[in-house]
């Protein structure tokens, strides 16, 4: 039998935190069924390199027994899954994709200006505003905007 997600993501979070102790999980996918790919998504100060990633693959052989294992960095457009993940971006764009629609929308996108433990606030290019609560939200990342965010092209 399979474990859960949050068996799954328990486990790698405190085999992380006892070898890699600056190293965050951010967040995990698994494609293809319970014992298909899993993706690490992990980020800690200063970046995420090859060498880091290797070195997190070769730690988790056992869950290499069971998956496909790739580790990787959360990249621009990064996930928002923990409160602490959203605080951390206040002032920055965000998609967000609810459970259940509210207010007729189950697609958001626009700047978090506010975020706690249980809700955020996005402000829409519209200027309207929408609480949403953490509970429903599916899927959030982070909106890479290269003329804003840095990454201009001459």
């Amino acid at each position: 039998m399979s474990e859960s997600r949050e068996e799954l993501e328990a486990m790698i979070e405190a085999t992380l935190a006892e070898r890699f102790p600056a190293v965050e999980l951010v967040d995990l996918e698994v494609r293809g069924g319970p014992d298909g790919t899993l993706t690490l998504f992990v980020d800690k100060p200063g970046g995420v390199d090859l060498e880091l990633c290797a070195a997190i693959s070769q730690t988790l052989d056992d869950v290499r027994e069971r998956h496909a294992l790739e580790v990787s960095s959360p990249g621009l457009n990064r996930r928002l899954r923990k409160p602490a993940h959203f605080a951390a971006v206040i002032g920055r764009d965000v998609a967000v994709k609810l459970t259940q629609a509210q207010d007729g929308r189950g697609n958001f996108r626009g700047v978090l200006t506010a975020a706690d433990q249980a809700s955020i606030t996005l402000t829409l290019a519209d200027g309207g505003s929408f609480t949403l609560p953490l509970a429903g939200i599916a899927k959030a990342h982070v909106v890479y905007n290269f003329d804003s965010d840095g990454g201009h092209r001459e």
